[in-house]
């Protein structure tokens, strides 16, 4: 199976109202959604499964994708890597599956997948990181396929 973490694009502040899930992109946040969804989608194969956070500032993301996708609670901030991964069926989902979602989650969950010995690792505002199952001598491992960042396609 193939997953693709890809972390919403730049977004604005928190503002005094304090709804986080109302953040939207910046004017860059917009820019670099449109370059990452341009080359996702001439990456991913038809059928593949799109799934986003609540936050407005993820939908606007996936939006740049120019694909249908589904909104998903527990893919919220703060969020837990085990929680993405059912939502996913990692690792035995048929079709490849995007999950537009928020740091700490996604590090905390590339982090897990990869065996890191830190409990999660970066990812960049607008970044994807497609990462591949496979089994190999009865023993399941994850492939690191490639991360790309909006400043690079």
């Amino acid at each position: 199976m193939d997953l693709i973490l890809w972390r919403h694009a730049e977004a604005q502040e928190l503002s005094d109202s304090g709804d986080d899930l109302a953040r939207v992109l910046t004017v860059r946040g917009e820019k670099d959604a449109a370059r990452m969804g341009k080359w996702l989608d001439r990456m991913l194969p038809e059928g593949a499964r799109i799934l986003c956070s609540p936050a407005v500032r993820c939908e606007q993301t996936a939006v740049a994708l120019g694909r249908r996708y589904k909104i998903r609670p527990e893919l919220a901030p703060a969020g837990d890597p085990e929680q993405l991964l059912l939502a996913a069926q990692w690792p035995h989902a048929r079709q490849l599956v995007v999950i537009v979602g928020h740091q700490p989650t996604l590090g905390q969950t590339v982090a897990s997948l990869l065996g890191m010995a830190q409990d999660a690792c970066p990812v960049r505002k607008g970044a994807a990181w497609w990462l591949r199952s496979r089994e190999r001598n009865h023993e399941l491992q994850t492939v690191l396929v490639s991360v790309q960042s909006p400043d690079l396609v």
